[in-house]
């Protein structure tokens, strides 16, 4: 008993250490990606998270698949891609205060998958990102700005290479 003990608390130790990592390229002979300029069209907008998103994409997308990043028109891969809400809402009260907002970010995807047609796809994600409610939104924004860009990046990057 004490020898399955043991394996399964190495299992799960051991379980906890790997690296799930799932990109599919289809058809297998796209070797090309490009990616635009995300737009931002949100009511409220931040004036860095375009261009950081775009850049962090890119990266993305260069150093964990094998697309060679292009910026011409005959790219395999075209993600072209919007940010349509950035907007705070309350999400927590304490003592008929705010004591939580929620900053929401969606980014509107548009996937073109010029060698195989039936692969494209527009989508949103979406992400919450919560945050004290004795803050303003800039010292939020300063807060998490690095949290904000690292998950929506990964956001939009699981829903373009994953299938899960």
């Amino acid at each position: 008993m004490r020898h399955y003990l043991f394996f399964a608390a190495c299992f799960l130790l051991l379980s906890g250490c790997y690296t799930f990592k799932d990109v599919s390229i289809q058809p297998p002979e796209a070797k090309t990606a490009r990616v635009n300029y995300i737009e931002n069209r949100a009511p409220y907008i931040n004036p860095q998270l375009s261009p950081q998103l775009t850049d962090k994409l890119r990266q993305k997308i260069n150093n964990q698949t094998r697309l060679t990043m292009v910026q011409g028109e005959d790219a395999h891969y075209e993600i072209k891609a919007v940010i349509t809400n950035y907007s705070v809402s309350t999400s927590g009260i304490s003592g008929q205060q705010a004591a939580t907002n929620r900053l929401t970010v969606t980014v509107h995807i548009d996937f073109e998958n010029r060698l195989d047609e039936k692969l494209n796809f527009e989508a949103d994600v979406t992400r919450n990102f919560d945050f004290n409610a004795n803050l303003s939104l800039q010292q939020a924004e300063a807060q998490q700005s690095e949290d904000i860009i690292k998950n929506m990046t990964d956001e939009i990057f699981n829903r373009i290479f994953s299938n899960w």
